[in-house]
């Protein structure tokens, strides 16, 4: 079945449907209804949630504007008829036209945070959580000092953020290819009250990060990345949902690892003498074994047994791929 053949199969589960919101009350009722339909339209969940229950009580208790951990008391709450459509039409869309929660809403979650995100940025969902929370360690020890810190592909802004909040005796530098990008980190930068602890830059990876009169590179203590690691050739593979994301925030050439293997061969210039660079690269953990099978990466463990983060200090780039 093509995909137009199974959107228009949906719709006409869907909309007769419709019909029944009308016998629908309370905000308990519209959850049930709303977990009901994306579990029978099989809608994709992995941008914020793993069970249809919470991506439903996602989108009706922040579509209401209300906390998302509101009181059980409160859910027999009546929703005015206005309120009911408005909401309807968003389920709709998500369950019809796969449009991640977090877009429809204009909010995503990120370390108990909440952030601004439209279309063009990717959805925050990186496992560089556990290691900002943790401050890097063991890898960065507390004695250490880290006064400069970079993130590369900073795309909404929130691990920039993020590690503001966890190193406040640092001065985070964020950067991004896309101005859309960074107009989205601005907005979230200013809703954080971070802008003299944030510096926002256009670069393609590390290349526009140089010094003010241009002869030197900017070098920090403490580079991190999340770059784009997606094999074009995969993306018809992946669940209607993806293609909501910017795909230049998503897909690489040489399968995925072109812009790592940039990273990884220009970030010695831009890392201090005991600088640490960490890169998250989904599941290509395998890949990168296969295709640099001497390198000097390390591999952190993760709570996200799906995720691959790898870590390597400066004096190990010049001679990474262990040759």
């Amino acid at each position: 079945m093509s995909p137009h053949d199974q959107t228009n199969a949906a719709s006409r589960t869907f909309y007769p449907l419709i019909e029944d919101t009308r016998q629908l009350g309370s905000i308990l009722d519209l959850i049930r209804w709303a977990a009901s339909r994306m579990d029978e339209l099989g809608v994709f969940l992995g941008h914020g949630t793993t069970q249809y229950w919470d991506e439903a009580a996602w989108l009706v208790l922040d579509g209401l504007h209300l906390p998302l951990d509101l009181d059980a008391t409160y859910w027999n709450a009546k929703i005015t008829p206005s309120e009911m459509a408005r909401l309807v039409e968003l389920i709709r869309r998500r369950c019809l036209d796969h449009v991640p929660t977090a877009y429809l809403l204009n909010r995503a979650w990120f370390m108990g945070q909440p952030y601004y995100v439209d279309e063009r940025v990717l959805i925050p969902r990186s496992p560089f959580a556990e290691l900002i929370a943790d401050r890097f360690a063991p890898w960065i020890a507390p004695e250490t000092p880290t006064e400069q810190i970079l993130d590369v592909g900073t795309g909404s802004g929130c691990l920039a953020v993020a590690l503001a909040q966890s190193f406040p005796e640092a001065h985070v530098t964020a950067c991004d290819i896309s101005l859309d990008a960074l107009s989205v980190a601005s907005r979230n930068v200013d809703d954080y009250q971070m802008a003299d602890r944030i510096t926002l830059h256009q670069s393609d990876l590390l290349s526009g990060l140089r010094e003010e009169d241009g002869l030197g590179p900017l070098r920090f203590d403490l580079i991190i990345s999340n770059p784009p690691y997606v094999d074009p050739d995969e993306a018809q593979d992946l669940p209607a949902e993806y293609h909501h994301e910017p795909a230049l925030g998503l897909y690489a050439e040489n399968h995925g690892l072109a812009l790592v293997e940039r990273l990884l061969d220009t970030a010695a210039d831009h890392l201090t003498e005991a600088g640490q660079l960490f890169v998250e690269v989904g599941n290509g953990r395998r890949l990168i074994d296969e295709t640099w099978p001497e390198h000097r990466l390390t591999w952190l463990e993760l709570q996200n047994e799906d995720a691959s983060l790898f870590t390597i200090a400066r004096c190990d780039l010049p001679r990474w791929r262990g040759r």
